[in-house]
């Protein structure tokens, strides 16, 4: 059996020291450039360069996201940004822009790059389309079952990463437009202000009157939770079984970390015990 790759967020050098510390096989992150969490503490160049001290001499692998939709005029800082992190031995990038994808595989070919789940990949032809342009591995969109997921880690050689734990979007991630339009800060660009999260009222077109429903949170979808089923979604050929929460504080880094560490855990026990 393959190894298990549990992947954690981190969105400070604190919460990098919780994920490493309770079990994470590599960490993503992002830098102050470039990244789909804009609001997030993020790193800085010094604090990046630590970030992979402290992660490498611990072997865990760190994976940069640079996964925004960049702009013409952004370019040159772009690549400017993508050669450092190649520099300092960042292990991946994640990687929204298709053009840009292009772009780093020619300028940097042995940089490996993994499909950001802002590229909705949600078909074995997404998958290959996005293996054959040089990816080393897609991050599946949210919205697939196991059996979807399964079929896709069966007919495809390159390696799949799927959320596991975390927020979800009302939309498929990288579709959503409601940020730009209600609020006018793009999702897209790292700056989604999260309009599925407010409250709303359902209206009657016809009566005009306020319908009743199930509280006031009517487009914000409850939290993915997949501990209890893990042993399906590893089984189904998954590679890297990833945690959301950038934005989240050390103690819940720790926690869900540690909690997903040791259901891998059991769940390679079993196998073992099984077979020996």
């Amino acid at each position: 059996m393959k190894k298990i790759e549990l992947l954690a967020p981190v969105g400070s050098f604190d919460s990098l020291k919780a994920a490493v510390q309770n079990g994470a096989n590599a960490v993503y992150l992002g830098g102050k450039d470039f990244s789909a969490r804009a609001s997030a503490n993020n790193f800085d160049r010094n604090e990046l360069i630590e970030a992979v001290k402290y992660s490498h001499i611990r072997g865990v692998q760190v994976f940069v996201t640079v996964n925004t939709l960049i702009k013409q005029y952004e370019i040159e800082d772009f690549v400017e940004y993508v050669k450092f992190l190649y520099d300092i031995d960042i292990d991946a990038l994640i990687v929204q822009d298709i053009g840009m994808a292009r772009l780093i595989k020619k300028l940097l070919p042995d940089f490996e790059l993994h499909a950001s789940t802002q590229m909705v990949a949600h078909s074995l032809e997404d998958v290959k389309y996005l293996q054959s342009v040089g990816f080393d591995r897609v991050v599946l969109a949210r919205e697939l079952n196991v059996d979807e997921i399964k079929w896709i880690c069966e007919n495809t050689t390159v390696d799949i990463e799927v959320f596991v734990h975390g927020a979800l979007c009302v939309c498929y991630s990288g579709q959503c437009l409601m940020s730009s339009m209600i609020g006018n800060r793009s999702g897209n660009r790292g700056r989604c202000a999260q309009p599925c999260r407010q409250k709303y009222e359902l209206i009657d077109i016809n009566t005009g009157e306020v319908v009743k429903s199930n509280g006031d949170y009517l487009l914000s979808p409850r939290d993915l939770s997949t501990i209890e089923d893990l042993d399906k979604i590893i089984e189904a050929g998954v590679l890297s079984l990833k945690i959301e929460g950038r934005m989240k504080k050390p103690e819940y880094v720790a926690t869900v970390v540690s909690g997903y560490r040791e259901a891998i855990n059991e769940f390679v026990d079993k196998k073992k015990n099984k077979y020996f």
